[in-house]
């Protein structure tokens, strides 16, 4: 499922580039930023620029997983980028790091990526595959550069204790002003997604903000994502997406 909530209804889209408002922008510098989907949204994103002839460079401002597949380049050069981008069509590219991990490539090539004709996606945030993320102060990394930034929020931490949900448990019930054994609410998330201290933190005036619900794999979670929806200050024009595996009917 991919959907906008458009006055409080869920509106389909055919896909994410059409509901990130991505399908006209040139070359969009793109930046997934929180928990809960964002390697998932940046490599669907890039699917569809790959099936469109676009050829995506996917790469990363602090470290991503390092998948055994040809599109994964480690510590290449400019070159070596765009040779695989005319082969494949798309590139995944960081420099070298541990743990099964690539890092943010170095400043002269991520700098030449940068000023490429092509869509750059870049993961700008961990979370230690936790569904919500409060940021710490160096977090996320967002480039001048960027133009949107995606703002992932995972559904299946609605119900559940802060402390087993959030990355940065404390610094997330600080500011909801809970303490990390209380529950997580829609609330929570409407707030967290609204804040420069968290969800916009680091989006610059010019940067298009969306926050993505995702994991909304059932109508318990759709309804929840509605609720989220409906507990924020509309005034702002936020677009808020939904995405899930399933239709959203279970």
């Amino acid at each position: 499922m991919i959907a906008e909530i458009v006055y409080g209804n869920l509106i389909s889209k055919k896909n994410m580039l059409e509901v990130f408002g991505l399908a006209g922008a040139a070359a969009p510098r793109i930046a997934a930023a929180g928990a809960g989907g964002k390697t998932t949204t940046l490599k669907q994103l890039a699917a569809e620029y790959k099936e469109m002839g676009r050829k995506p460079v996917v790469t990363t401002t602090t470290h991503m997983f390092k998948e055994d597949s040809p599109l994964f380049l480690e510590g290449p050069s400019v070159r070596e980028i765009l040779a695989l981008l005319d082969k494949e069509g798309c590139v995944f590219a960081g420099g070298k790091a541990e743990n099964g991990k690539i890092k943010r490539l170095p400043d002269a090539v991520m700098g030449e990526v940068l000023k490429l004709p092509n869509p750059v996606l870049i993961e700008a945030d961990g979370a230690k595959m936790l569904p919500i993320k409060f940021p710490a102060d160096h977090e996320p990394v967002i480039l001048p550069q960027t133009t949107h930034v995606l703002y992932v929020y995972g559904m299946d931490a609605p119900g559940r204790k802060i402390k087993e949900v959030c990355f940065r448990a404390e610094l997330a019930a600080d500011f909801l002003g809970k303490s990390a054994e209380d529950i997580l609410t829609p609330q929570d998330i409407a707030a967290l997604a609204q804040s420069g201290l968290a969800g916009r933190k680091g989006v610059e005036e010019g940067m298009q903000y969306t926050v993505v619900l995702n994991k909304a794999d059932t109508r318990e979670r759709c309804r929840a994502a509605l609720e989220v929806w409906e507990a924020m200050d509309h005034g702002n024009e936020m677009k808020v997406v939904v995405t899930g595996k399933e239709s959203g009917e279970k």
